[in-house]
């Protein structure tokens, strides 16, 4: 009961962190709003009221829902992180080290350079689908390339070497798109890999938050799954876990969650690393606490990224990805060193 009331208490100080994170980010960037300014802007939506501004239209059309698909981007890469390593027994899982964010990216690519010549739909979600499409393709490639021939499994030096390989191989594929590509499409596809928030509007944060929250509600219904998973795969066999089953549905969670997230804002990288390390420092490994928890700080941190990103070079800003790389890689490296022996 007591470690019940602890997680208890962290996830509510975790969620009135990501709300003063989520108020820093809105007030300032490029252009600092002030409350009064913020206040003003929200009112001009109610029925009666002047049309807004210009600087209020910046806000309500721009900071806005850049802020909160920050936040629903830094939810979905956390939560798919903290799937990916308790899937695979193994914290140096991340879904951009098994393709997922790179087949994601390069089938968003494909759907820009070559939707028009193919006259795809260009639906809401044609883009959503495009990047879900590429992220399995990818995902799954990885998995079958990396399993053995013995028992079919993947061990983690499989996963890293075979994600690497694809990962360059769906990289090259971006960079050909980029090079056939007209100059705005080749510039977006630029800054998709490097991860960057600059193109939120209102339609990507409905589309992402559908697929963060449903993914995380659902996810949450195989936690104890998962937590049977964590003591071997014949032991969770024993306690009536269809290992098989699972791995299929997390694997599809993942895949959804975090290609939608790519759609809209590239290859973001190491959140999903980071974020399940920091929980269990302080909470402990029951997924049901860790996944709630890790949408929560991915939230967090990607939102933190966002703002040294707008802040750090204003009234230009940096694209996110080099942000969380640059702590990102430092910390995988460490971990690859605790964890020689897998070597």
């Amino acid at each position: 009961m007591e470690q019940l009331r602890t997680r208890r208490s962290l996830l509510f100080a975790l969620a009135l962190i990501a709300l003063v994170v989520l108020a820093a980010s809105i007030r300032y960037g490029a252009m600092d709003f002030s409350v009064a300014d913020i206040a003003r802007a929200l009112r001009s939506l109610l029925p009666g009221h002047a049309e807004p501004t210009l600087d209020q239209r910046i806000f309500l059309e721009l900071r806005l829902p850049r802020a909160i698909l920050c936040l629903l981007v830094g939810a979905s890469l956390g939560v798919g992180g903290t799937l990916m390593q308790a899937l695979f027994r193994n914290p140096i899982v991340e879904p951009g080290l098994v393709g997922t964010s790179s087949g994601a990216a390069f089938g968003s690519a494909l759907f820009f350079v070559l939707g028009g010549i193919l006259h795809f739909s260009e639906s809401l979600w044609s883009l959503p689908i495009a990047a879900c499409i590429g992220g399995i393709i990818s995902t799954y490639l990885v998995f079958l390339l990396a399993r053995s021939r013995e028992d079919g499994r993947a061990s983690i030096v499989m996963l890293l070497l075979t994600g690497l390989a694809v990962n360059a191989l769906f990289m090259s594929a971006i960079g050909f798109l980029s090079y056939i590509a007209r100059d705005p499409q080749a510039r977006s596809i630029t800054f998709w890999s490097l991860g960057t928030l600059s193109g939120a509007n209102w339609n990507a944060v409905e589309i992402v938050a559908v697929s963060t929250i449903g993914g995380t509600l659902l996810a949450l219904r195989y936690a104890k799954q998962l937590n049977a998973l964590m003591i071997g795969e014949e032991e969770a066999t024993y306690l009536g876990v269809n290992v098989n089953r699972l791995k299929w549905i997390i694997l599809s969670i993942n895949v959804v969650i975090v290609a939608v997230a790519t759609a809209f804002t590239g290859v973001i990288s190491f959140v999903g690393l980071i974020v399940p390390h920091i929980l269990r420092m302080m909470g402990g490994a029951d997924n049901r606490f860790l996944i709630v928890g890790s949408a929560l700080t991915g939230a967090t941190l990607l939102s933190l990224a966002d703002l040294v990103a707008r802040l750090s070079l204003r009234p230009a800003e940096l694209p996110i990805g080099i942000v969380t790389s640059a702590v990102g890689v430092p910390v995988f490296l460490l971990l690859l060193r605790r964890r020689r022996y897998v070597f």
